[in-house]
């Protein structure tokens, strides 16, 4: 039997078992430094104390800034232009791979105690959500491009910009055909965890292959459309006269940024997992341990990217600005109108007791 090294993001803490293959029996290993089953209880506890807190302050965060991305499109600012829907699609992917995550905690507590079906299901979603939130970063930058090169009248949503979400949305659920096939509850030291389960007749390089693909499509085909647009939008405003540049420069350059910050890290985890999948190059158990860990942290904060999302995308607007002034005025005009209608049952009670206890005196 041989140990196997996880490589999915909400995975990392569990090690599963499967046989030998006829290319296993003909390897040779230095057994002194390799370990037949590699202890990883260290990893589990790490994941018990780190993994449910930046959950819980991620789910916050990011539902909040998100819902509030939806609430000013459906009832105030309305879909005008391609970079408002691709913003509204990405707040929703944000907001669905968000609500995956109190499962993710439970997870990382308990064990997975919602059976096969629902481990199935809410690994798919991650995934999903996960890579479509990158790829409509890109279009994002595609039409901020398209904006400054062409006229305001261009940037209407027509049937290529529906079009051009359908396949994004399609792109994602074909990443995540693979979670949903593979992916069981499976019991490991007395408790269910949700991991992947492949087949032994897939091969080393057929699990490869999938992490591989999310990385393309998930990072460096999202990575570089930012680049080259972002690129060409500072030099069409370095070239013009006359503006204010320094603002939407930035801009530009905080996005890019942050989007290299949270992704780059784990993306690099994450491709050397894939190749020590074909190639064995961990061959020893603290090593391993200690993989486990970086993936566990620098997963998170690419993660965390969906919280900023809010900000980068709709905040920094100043209509987006506007409307949500318009919707604290609003929630303030309520509470004072609750707070008045509560003083005013408060006072006629008072002044129906006061006028017993004269009438008495």
């Amino acid at each position: 039997m041989a140990w196997h090294k996880n490589t999915m993001l909400q995975n990392t803490t569990v090690e599963y078992y499967e046989d030998y293959t006829h290319e296993d029996m003909n390897s040779t290993f230095d057994y002194v430094d390799y370990e037949m089953i590699c202890d990883k209880d260290d990893v589990r506890n790490f994941g018990r104390s780190f993994l449910p807190a930046f959950y819980m302050v991620a789910f916050i965060v990011g539902v909040a800034g998100n819902s509030l991305v939806v609430v000013v499109y459906v009832y105030y600012k309305k879909l005008r232009t391609k970079t408002d829907m691709f913003i509204m699609n990405l707040a929703i992917a944000d907001l669905l791979l968000l609500f995956s995550l109190p499962f993710w905690v439970v997870n990382a507590i308990h064990g997975w105690v919602l059976g096969t079906v629902m481990c199935k299901i809410t690994s798919a979603l991650y995934t999903m959500n996960f890579t479509s939130g990158m790829q409509f970063l890109a279009c994002i930058s595609m039409d901020r491009y398209s904006a400054v090169r062409k006229s305001p009248s261009q940037q209407k949503i027509g049937k290529r910009c529906w079009a051009i979400c359908f396949a994004v949305w399609m792109v994602a659920v074909l990443l995540s055909i693979p979670n949903l096939s593979f992916h069981n509850a499976k019991k490991h030291e007395g408790r269910y965890e949700c991991v992947p389960a492949y087949p032994a007749n897939l091969g080393n390089q057929f699990k490869a292959a999938i992490h591989i693909l999310e990385i393309i499509l998930g990072f460096v085909l999202p990575f570089l459309c930012m680049l080259i647009c972002y690129s060409a939008i500072a030099r069409i405003l370095l070239r013009t006269p006359n503006i204010k540049r320094s603002r939407p420069l930035k801009v530009l350059l905080t996005v890019g940024v942050v989007f290299l910050v949270t992704q780059l890290p784990y993306n690099i985890v994450k491709l050397w997992r894939a190749i020590d999948i074909i190639y064995n190059l961990i061959t020893n158990c603290t090593t391993s341990k200690t993989v486990d860990i970086i993936i566990q942290i620098t997963g998170n904060i690419a993660l965390f990217h969906c919280c900023l999302n809010p900000l980068l995308y709709a905040f920094m607007g100043a209509s987006f600005k506007f409307y949500i002034m318009k919707i604290i005025k609003k929630c303030n005009y309520w509470r004072k109108q609750n707070r008045q209608t509560l003083e005013e049952y408060c006072l006629n009670s008072e002044n129906h007791t006061e006028a017993t206890s004269s009438f008495s005196l």
